[in-house]
């Protein structure tokens, strides 16, 4: 069997047996290496340590199971991690963000069976978009809210329809018309999760510094942080929401786990629509994901 052949075997198993023990020793004997040579020729073409790479798969077969709903804590358990700590600490080590904070942005599909050859082209490069890495003081948004939870992935039906509410019952025209706002560009912000597991969502705009705000309107205060903002791929109205939905899985699968950043919690995140994202074609809005140089 030649090394292509017995790696990408060793892959498989690793696939198959994710939910029993695996170790270094294991894994070499079952390829009669010995387990010093075994971890350098893997180390060689796969890019990890045997061992990181067995548990990064665990966390991506898990992060495709909290997008399905499940319990964290019955996730963290069948994959081999023994407490909601350990696999949180694990999994923001990994995707740059706590399992919960996953859960409200990103939906990973079971992951497909590993191949070599893809994963040697991967290892070389592949970044779709590189964010820019501003720092912005603090600001207010004005606008409405509602509260909602990653439970049963009710969020990705509950932010779709507050948005449908706002757009079509008068809410949104209102507020365009108010001479409070410094301009029209409108935020879709997401506030810090409570320890029962819900967050605020608002829709707003910035106000003018020192105008008074009519009543009926609720004020968000988005913390100073640093972000990576990610510009979506322009699309005409058909596609916008995919492109969205694309970056956000971007963001949380692809560019955290490379990027040297974890999520600031205690932050907000939020997307950006201005000018670019009027028009029937080009579209594009900018995601904001507060971050922190991993320590």
């Amino acid at each position: 069997m030649s090394y292509a052949d017995m790696l990408q075997d060793t892959l498989e198993h690793i696939d198959a047996n994710l939910c029993g023990e695996l170790s270094l020793e294991r894994l070499a004997s079952r390829v009669t290496f010995s387990p010093y040579h075994f971890s350098r020729v893997f180390h060689f073409n796969i890019g990890y340590t045997v061992m990181d790479y067995v548990r990064r798969r665990r966390l991506a077969f898990a992060a495709s199971e909290l997008s399905g709903g499940g319990k964290v804590i019955d996730i963290a358990l069948n994959y081999g991690f023994e407490t909601h700590s350990g696999f949180s600490k694990a999994f923001r080590r990994c995707y740059g963000c706590s399992p919960e904070t996953y859960r409200i942005h990103a939906h990973a599909r079971k992951p497909e069976l590993p191949s070599l050859s893809h994963m040697k082209k991967y290892l070389s490069g592949g970044i779709v978009m590189e964010p820019k890495i501003i720092s912005r003081p603090a600001f207010k948004i004005a606008g409405y809210s509602i509260r909602t939870t990653n439970e049963d992935g009710k969020n990705n039906t509950e932010i779709p329809a507050f948005w449908g509410r706002y757009v079509h019952d008068g809410r949104c025209e209102k507020m365009h018309k108010e001479t409070f706002l410094k301009n029209h560009a409108e935020y879709g912000a997401c506030f810090a999760m409570d320890a029962n597991g819900e967050f605020t969502y608002a829709i707003g705009c910035e106000p003018r510094d020192g105008c008074a705000i009519p009543a009926g309107y609720e004020v968000f205060d988005i913390p100073a942080a640093a972000y990576a903002v990610f510009t979506t791929p322009p699309s005409d109205e058909a596609g916008f929401s995919a492109g969205i939905q694309g970056t956000w899985a971007f963001i949380f699968n692809e560019w955290f786990p490379k990027s040297g950043y974890e999520y600031a919690e205690g932050c907000a995140d939020f997307e950006l629509y201005d000018e670019r994202s009027m028009g029937d074609s080009g579209k594009t809005c900018d995601v904001y994901i507060p971050v922190a140089k991993k320590g």
